[in-house]
C-alpha cells in the first residue's frame, strides 16, 4: 500500500508505504484536545515507510514521549509518534490522507475517555448538506 496525504493548506505533504498496524478511532482526552474533535481516526504505519514530501511540520510534546506534528500554517494535525507506546510506528489521522475512504477504522480505543453523548450519535437527525440548503 502506498498513500499520500497532507494538511488543509497543502504546505506539508507526506507519503506512507506498507500495511497499517492498526486503524482505530481514538477517544482519549489528548486526541480530543489536540484535534478539537470528539474523536480521531488513526492509521499506524511503520516509520521506515514514512516520508515527508514537502514542508516543515511544527512539533508539540505534550507529555513524555508523545510528539504531535502539525502544519504551522493551517494547524492541521498530521502525525503522532511515541517511541514508548508505539515503537517503530507513526500514527496518521486518516482524514488527512488524500483518499481517506481506503482506511476505515477497525476498532475504537480509549473508550473510557469517550464523551458520553457520543454513544447516541447514530440517533441524531442527518442532512446531506447544511440544514436549509
Amino acid at each position: 500500500m502506498k498513500l499520500e496525504g497532507g494538511c488543509r493548506c497543502g504546505a506539508v505533504r507526506y507519503r506512507v508505504e506498507g500495511e497499517p498496524a492498526h486503524r482505530a478511532l481514538c477517544h482519549c482526552t489528548d486526541c480530543r484536545k489536540s484535534s478539537g474533535a470528539p474523536m480521531v481516526a488513526w492509521a499506524a504505519f511503520p516509520e521506515a515507510g514514512f516520508t515527508i514530501l514537502s514542508g516543515e511540520p511544527g512539533r508539540y510534546n505534550g507529555e513524555g514521549a508523545s510528539i504531535r506534528h502539525f502544519c504551522p500554517t493551517c494547524g492541521t494535525p498530521l502525525w503522532f509518534v511515541n517511541a514508548q507506546v508505539l515503537p517503530g510506528l507513526v500514527d496518521l489521522p486518516i482524514a488527512t490522507f488524500d483518499d481517506p475512504e481506503v482506511l476505515a477504522p477497525e476498532v475504537q480505543i480509549q473508550v473510557a475517555d469517550r464523551i458520553t453523548w457520543m454513544s447516541g450519535i447514530a440517533d441524531l437527525p442527518e442532512f446531506e448538506r447544511y440544514p436549509g440548503e
